[in-house]
């Protein structure tokens, strides 16, 4: 007699074996033959081909979406600080020496495609850096007159020569450095990280961002830049304010006492909480419930955090708080080490604004433009870098610092500025599993294309998540049909920097 197998839950003929209450559907028979071990199977291929239902790590995360998780494998970092200078600073006046740029100065490139950069009608000859360079450190580095400070520090740092990324424009540019896509719309840096690892304090913003507090603007692509995209929006950034109170309604109303308030929010709690247990997979939702949560803790906890006045004297003054030139930076960058010290995740600092001489987007004059910024932000990073040694969170810290693309050898005409260069710029990390006075890749004699060991926006992520204990190609997030991750398809840890 023969055993005819049905779909679950449809039946057979009279007389037929399936016709007995489905006792041999597939499911039925899997799940009893053989004690069970055909159930095992399917239940590994549809692990492998991910159709189980979301395990309890998943359902989790959306109920506490904040929660700390452990990293893949061992961590080098537990926190990063990205020092984001906006605009694209130029390789070859700040880090990436280049003899051969002087010895030829005033000479037409050739061959040079004027699509390259962003104005192709004011292209003009090579043009050599207005500043001296000098070495520093055991590592001989070679740092541009502008960063005395950072100069001391050459021996703590990694530099990364070669980077280079596929736009010329600001804002694809921001977006692809911060998201890994030059379009809007994708998780940045900052979110994947606190969605992966979540925050090691309830009570502050897992990932926070600074921005110009000058009244220069925010960088292009504003909030974007911060955003989570398809994430729960939990895990966006929380920029805080360049003027006034850096958080709004940080503080409760006067007419509010603690208790009316926390009644309150537990209404609210409980209504959501009502709504979420009947729309469990709602990660918005749960989002939002955080989101109130989080904002109420931080009314106890961030106004003593945000506090300078806490810190000593010598301290302030190491960073230059009081100094006109560089207090506005020095704040923000004391902030960020306050910050990671409390638990916070991921903090970002953007130097400069919206674009052109309001950042580091020198198109009309390199040197003034470049001199300016580098007053406002060598002090306070080295200090930062110090004060990591010196507190013991250096180690357990990544310094990043670095901008959207780099600028062209050449001049650009009507000033003595120059265009934007996607193909190379220099980036240096430090601390967090860093080894120290490191030299990566290369670009050509002039610094015009990144040429030995190149190094693209997928490889820098996928480094910084390798520091931070996650794999880049198992931190994914299922959207529209589709398992998304922060590089892509790509990405290579560039191992030879790591301590």
């Amino acid at each position: 007699m023969s055993i005819e197998f049905l779909p679950v839950g449809e039946r057979g003929p009279a007389g037929t074996l399936a016709a007995a209450a489905g006792r041999f559907s597939r499911r039925r028979l899997l799940r009893t033959a053989g004690g069970g071990a055909g159930m095992l199977g399917l239940a590994c291929v549809l692990r492998d081909e991910r159709l189980l239902a979301a395990d309890a790590t998943a359902d989790d995360r959306v109920r506490h979406p904040l929660a700390p998780r452990p990293p893949h494998f061992e961590a080098k970092a537990r926190a990063v600080i990205w020092l984001f200078l906006n605009g694209g600073p130029s390789q070859v006046d700040t880090w990436d020496y280049k003899p051969e740029l002087a010895r030829r100065d005033g000479t037409e490139l050739e061959g040079f495609d004027k699509n390259t950069g962003f104005f192709t009608d004011q292209v003009g000859p090579l043009m050599k850096s207005p500043f001296q360079f000098a070495q520093h450190g055991e590592s001989g580095t070679w740092v541009s007159e502008i960063f005395p400070h950072q100069a001391r520090h050459v021996d703590r740092m990694a530099f990364i020569y070669s980077c280079f990324t596929q736009t010329n424009n600001h804002s694809p540019a921001l977006f692809q450095i911060n998201t890994g896509m030059s379009r809007m719309g994708f998780p940045c840096v900052g979110s994947w990280v606190t969605y992966g690892l979540g925050s090691e304090n309830q009570n502050l913003p897992a990932f926070v961002v600074m921005y110009d507090t000058l009244g220069r603007g925010l960088p292009k692509g504003h909030a974007q830049n911060w955003g989570a995209g398809f994430l729960p929006s939990v895990y966006q950034g929380t920029a805080l304010n360049a003027q006034g109170p850096p958080i709004n309604n940080l503080y409760r109303p006067a007419e509010m006492t603690d208790a009316s308030q926390r009644a309150q929010l537990d209404l609210v709690k409980q209504l959501n909480a009502e709504h979420l247990q009947q729309h469990p997979a709602e990660a918005e939702l749960a989002a939002r419930i955080e989101s109130f949560e989080l904002a109420y803790r931080m009314q106890a906890a961030a106004p003593e955090v945000l506090d300078l006045s806490r810190e000593p004297a010598h301290v302030l003054a190491r960073y230059g708080v009081e100094d006109p030139k560089c207090g506005h930076f020095a704040r923000q960058v004391l902030t960020a080490r306050r910050l990671v010290e409390a638990g916070v995740r991921f903090v970002q600092i953007y130097s400069g604004g919206m674009e052109n001489e309001r950042s580091w987007d020198g198109h009309t004059n390199i040197k003034e433009n470049h001199s300016g910024f580098a007053l406002e932000t060598d002090q306070p990073i080295a200090a930062l870098l110090s004060d990591l040694q010196a507190r013991g969170l250096f180690d357990s810290t990544l310094v990043i610092c670095n901008g959207e693309f780099g600028r062209l050898p050449i001049v650009q005409k009507g000033g003595s500025g120059r265009d934007h260069n996607p193909h190379a710029f220099t980036t240096w990390l430090a601390g967090g599993g860093v080894k120290g006075g490191v030299h990566y890749g290369a670009t050509d004699e002039i610094g015009h294309k990144a040429v030995e060991r190149r190094v693209s926006i997928n490889d820098l992520h996928a480094t910084i998540l390798h520091l931070l204990g996650i794999d880049h190609e198992r931190l994914t997030y299922r959207y529209n049909g589709r398992d998304f991750r922060l590089t892509d398809v790509a990405g290579t840890v560039i191992r030879d920097i790591l301590a």
